[in-house]
């Protein structure tokens, strides 16, 4: 058996297992100053299976495109069925979860659903993996967010950066509703796979899965049970790591995928403090940088 993952950019991998395509979220057509990633959603020939980690648009847009050419059927929230189903998905294509499910994928492979949750949008977030973040701990849900959610509007008075990116914002299908974040463990013969796409997690659902490799996403401020991480983005992939304990543990969602409000993070200097802070809590595990289509072969 053979087990290729390709990162495009974002939170988005493909997961090839022998025959088998896994989109792990869809998030591709991103805004013409990011980095390209090398293939659009329109170019996406094959795919069996799109996981969707939230409904946010940058999880869930190119998701309507793949399944609509391939005929993948989507595995995801209530929330991401409602927003495809909208966007001209057949509901014969969508799978609903929530947590707790387990799907059969081919006659080797099977997904494990689990409930998690969205980073911290609402509070300050660091900018570098070992900026260390501390507050906003406790607060009610009209303290976290004081004013409606909307997308931006592009005015011909903003800078083309922002305009750009309140342009490609309202191109995307996607909602303001996580619709429950999902974290997903794909089981193959020759070991499992753990994804989420956002970073948080509850302490209580994660602390007894045991994948052999781990793709973790490092953005934004994270969420542990609710609260915002009192620290820094890497001592949230070291606490990952010490739970989950992986052989092998890859990153996403820390390029520069929306300039300029993200930066990249996914350089070898950038990743030293996570490096370090893995060393420490976990020496067993592997680390790997992977750049965008490589093709990494795992569990091998």
């Amino acid at each position: 058996m053979t087990v290729t993952l390709d990162w495009l950019g974002c939170a988005t991998f493909r997961l090839t297992v022998d025959d088998l395509v896994i989109f792990l979220d869809a998030y591709i057509d991103r805004v013409p100053s990011a980095p390209p990633v090398g293939i659009t959603a329109a170019e996406v020939d094959r795919a069996d299976y799109i996981l969707v980690g939230h409904s946010h648009f940058d999880h869930i847009a190119g998701a309507e495109i793949i399944a609509a050419n391939t005929g993948a059927k989507v595995i995801g929230s209530n929330e991401t069925a409602r927003v495809l189903l909208e966007s001209g998905v057949p509901d014969s294509q969508l799978l609903r979860a929530q947590g707790g499910e387990h799907f059969r994928l081919s006659d080797d492979v099977t997904v494990r659903v689990y409930p998690s949750l969205h980073s911290c949008i609402w509070s300050t977030a660091a900018s570098v993996p070992d900026e260390v973040v501390l507050g906003d701990y406790g607060l009610t849900e009209d303290q976290r967010w004081p004013s409606p959610r909307t997308r931006p509007q592009p005015s011909s008075d903003d800078p083309p950066e922002i305009r750009e990116m309140a342009e490609h914002l309202n191109s995307c299908i996607g909602s303001h509703d996580t619709g429950g974040a999902l974290a997903y463990v794909i089981e193959t013969p020759q070991g499992s796979i753990f994804y989420h796409d956002t970073s948080g997690y509850w302490t209580r659902v994660i602390s007894d899965i045991r994948p052999d490799v781990a793709l973790v996403a490092m953005a934004g401020r994270p969420n542990i049970d609710g609260e915002p991480i009192q620290g820094s983005l890497s001592q949230f992939v070291g606490r990952m790591a010490s739970m989950l304990r992986p052989k092998q543990m890859i990153l996403g969602h820390h390029d520069d995928w929306m300039p300029p409000r993200t930066q990249d993070m996914s350089s070898d200097e950038a990743l030293a403090p996570v490096r370090e802070e893995l060393s420490r809590v976990d020496p067993r595990v592997s680390l790997i940088n992977v750049g965008y289509m490589e093709g990494t072969r795992l569990l091998e």
